[in-house]
């Protein structure tokens, strides 16, 4: 994990016909929160990407290294605080020596990121 004690995994499913459901928990005292943003912390993209690389690479025990994000929206803000359980569906088809990683993260019934990108194998 980059970000140590990021989050934590309450649930996971393994791959199965390309797809699989992760539950995470974010760490509102998390170093990250302090400066995005005082007082109203909000969950960086980049970490969320991240975060997605990270369970994409235990899924396919493979290390992965993001060629390119081909659809990346932010649909509601993500606080840790507030809203820190996110259920994470992950899905990812190979593509010759690349893979097609798509995500959609929510908290509730609320879609909080969508992510599709190619990552390669390093």
């Amino acid at each position: 994990m980059l970000l140590k004690n990021f989050y934590s995994v309450l649930h996971k499913e393994s791959l199965q016909d390309g797809k699989a459901s992760w539950q995470i928990e974010l760490n509102p005292s998390h170093e990250i929160f302090k400066g995005h943003f005082p007082g109203n912390p909000i969950t960086p993209g980049v970490s969320m990407i991240q975060t997605i690389k990270e369970i994409s690479q235990e899924l396919l025990e493979k290390k992965l290294f993001l060629e390119s994000a081909d659809n990346v929206k932010f649909m509601a803000i993500i606080n840790p605080e507030t809203d820190p359980i996110l259920d994470m569906e992950i899905s990812i088809e190979q593509r010759e020596d690349k893979y097609k990683i798509k995500n959609v993260s929510k908290f509730g019934d609320t879609v909080g990121l969508k992510f599709s990108g190619t990552f390669r194998v390093i």
